[in-house]
């Protein structure tokens, strides 16, 4: 049976490449995407978002509008790694005829709801800074009822790009993660934080992006243009399809290697606010001796993936998907 699944995202180039699986793969079923600020203005997260799915012929996906700004701070687009518009810079138009999007918090509400009622939990699948899903948690917290897990795009145990500690989409709105993270615990909703420990590994050649560019087909030709963005903005002859690669460890969890650990995220320090950490020590006594306690939210954190196994996943997806349509 096809995963129920909920994704919620900032599009952004990666985003659209998980967004284009999601909306593609016959083993999902994308019941609804809700949009935040993040790399892109909320407003141009919601254009992209549809053009991604017109793209894919899925239009009938009910799409959402959230949060303009993180929780306390101004928001800051990334636009030195998507471009001006969050997704390339590609030019290209939003569907004609799309319907207002909806308010993203009562959409996720009410996709939960009528999934617990159904007894067909939802998979929710973040890929952007966790406002909307904070939001959610703290104002409907009866919603948990229809999740089956949190598997997150954030965070990592190791490295940083955002700042030298923190990764992008925790650092834009810490105190939503240190929310989710917390509710989670309260609620006994299951986490996995596929993190910048693995984001990176997932990759695509060019000559595989001018393949799909070249095809008759929109999605498979925006998948290919997304590549080439990449390849291009970062001079090299492959590209990560980066937040993709979560929605693969929903389709494939046999890529991925995780590993159970407390996680909390830094939210006071001047060169630390938004890292998350992650407690890796083994001895009690040392837990016992800790003056802050123990993280209450244990998460599956991802530490390897079998990177050509899930780019695979994404390739033969898009190919398949143009045979299909032809």
């Amino acid at each position: 049976m096809p995963i129920p699944v909920v994704l919620d995202v900032d599009t952004g180039v990666d985003d659209a490449c998980a967004l284009l699986l999601a909306a593609l793969h016959p083993g999902v079923d994308l019941r609804a995407v809700t949009c935040v600020a993040g790399n892109a203005p909320v407003a141009d997260v919601v254009r992209n978002t549809r053009i991604v799915l017109d793209a894919a012929g899925r239009l009938d996906v009910p799409v959402g509008m959230g949060a303009r700004r993180p929780l306390l701070e101004a928001p800051r687009p990334a636009r030195h790694v998507h471009g001006e518009d969050g997704m390339g810079d590609l030019g290209l138009p939003e569907p004609a005829g799309a319907p207002p999007p909806l308010d993203a918090v009562d959409l996720l509400r009410d996709v939960l709801v009528a999934a617990a009622d159904t007894g067909q939990r939802v998979t929710l699948v973040p890929l952007a800074p966790l406002t909307n899903v904070a939001l959610l948690l703290r104002t409907y917290p009866e919603a948990a009822r229809g999740l089956a897990r949190i598997v997150f795009m954030g965070g990592a145990a190791l490295v940083g790009n955002a700042t030298a500690a923190a990764e992008f989409n925790v650092f834009h709105d810490p105190e939503a993660a240190a929310i989710v993270l917390d509710a989670a615990a309260e609620l006994g909703v299951p986490v996995t934080m596929y993190g910048l420990d693995v984001f990176y590994e997932v990759r695509v050649t060019r000559a595989d992006g001018e393949r799909l560019a070249a095809s008759a087909d929109p999605a498979a030709r925006l998948a290919g243009r997304l590549v080439l963005f990449q390849c291009d903005r970062f001079g090299g002859d492959d590209a990560t399809i980066g937040d993709a690669g979560a929605l693969c460890a929903v389709l494939d969890p046999g890529g991925l290697v995780t590993q159970r650990w407390p996680v909390r995220v830094e939210l006071t320090g001047s060169w630390t606010r938004g890292q998350t950490v992650v407690d890796r020590r083994s001895w009690a006594g040392n837990h016992d001796h800790d003056p802050h306690g123990i993280a209450p939210t244990v998460v599956d954190v991802a530490l390897g993936v079998d990177g050509p196994r899930y780019a695979e996943l994404w390739l033969s997806t898009m190919t398949k998907a143009v045979s299909e349509r032809a």
